[in-house]
């Protein structure tokens, strides 16, 4: 008589001393993707890599904007909260500076992140906030049935262009690198396991870190599919790129067609945070979050009053 194998969980222990497994970070509200998004792919790598990093729930903050991919906080169990579209990184900047104890990741997808929201992204890069963004880049509008997006290459037939495409996409990559962000990779929802290592690296870095998911929409981007990904993605990690050499890394990061690198393209650590910079954050009275108005209960009710 056979017996089957029984796979007993990975358990991890926090940095409280609390037991972690990874149906710790599984939500109350089972995803509601298409089959075969690659969305879901990106939640449970990211759902792995806190574990690894024996981050607990009460630690962590997901926020997310309006789209398919921003759906995403209600699938995690950490604190979250699901914002107005584009403005993920509008609110996790407030949120880091209220509560900098706090790692902030910021969810979305190119839409949301790179359309509506491409105004917060640049000044979230210059600012070199210490949080994690992580773009979902399916390359159309999902949640709207099919329309082309910031990052849809050009010629692409879409509902929108039904004879094609005639804009240029945005490239995530090199305009992070040139804006600021100080720790820039791509991942495909196709290589989890990569991209396990991409998210741990970002969320632990210290400064702004962006991770751009090729994440195929199965159901309206009928050009990038994962037949056409596989073959073309090569892991920078397997060709030596050295992600500390600006010049080679903004060479890598406009390389798109029959390869298409994937992995961390660049990375450096002497600049400093805005929430370094920030006096206030740094004269030892913890959070703002935790800390009292500041101003005498008498006053502050009269300020009150007044807007009332």
């Amino acid at each position: 008589m056979s017996t089957a194998l029984q796979v007993e969980p990975t358990i991890e222990t926090s940095k409280s001393g609390a037991q972690l497994v990874k149906d710790t970070y599984k939500g109350k509200v089972h995803p509601d993707w298409c089959p075969g998004c690659g969305d879901f792919s990106v939640l449970s790598a990211l759902q792995t890599a806190l574990l690894e990093l024996r981050l607990s729930p009460h630690q962590v903050v997901v926020i997310s904007g309006i789209g398919c991919s921003s759906n995403l906080p209600g699938f995690i169990n950490t604190y979250g909260m699901h914002t107005l579209h584009g403005r993920s990184l509008a609110v996790g900047v407030g949120l880091k500076l209220a509560n900098h104890e706090l790692k902030v990741i910021c969810v979305g997808g190119d839409g949301d992140g790179y359309g509506i929201g491409g105004n917060h992204f640049l000044h979230t890069l210059r600012r070199n906030v210490d949080l994690t963004y992580i773009v979902m880049d399916n390359q159309i509008y999902g949640l709207t049935t099919g329309q082309t997006s910031p990052t849809s290459v050009k010629g692409m037939k879409t509902k929108s262009t039904p004879h094609g495409n005639v804009e240029n996409p945005i490239n995530p990559i090199p305009l992070a690198m040139v804006g600021g962000a100080t720790y820039v990779a791509r991942g495909f929802s196709g290589k989890q396991k990569h991209l396990v290592e991409l998210f741990k690296g970002a969320i632990t870095h210290h400064g702004f870190a962006l991770v751009d998911v090729f994440s195929p929409c199965v159901t309206y981007n009928k050009d990038n599919t994962y037949q056409w990904f596989n073959p073309r993605v090569k892991p920078l990690e397997e060709q030596g790129h050295d992600p500390t050499d600006f010049h080679k890394a903004l060479d890598k990061g406009y390389q798109f067609g029959e390869e298409v690198p994937i992995g961390l393209f660049w990375k450096r650590n002497d600049l400093p945070t805005l929430e370094d910079l920030e006096p206030v954050l740094h004269d030892g009275g913890g959070p703002l979050a935790f800390r009292g108005l500041g101003i005498p209960g008498e006053q502050c009710r009269a300020l009150i009053q007044e807007l009332l």
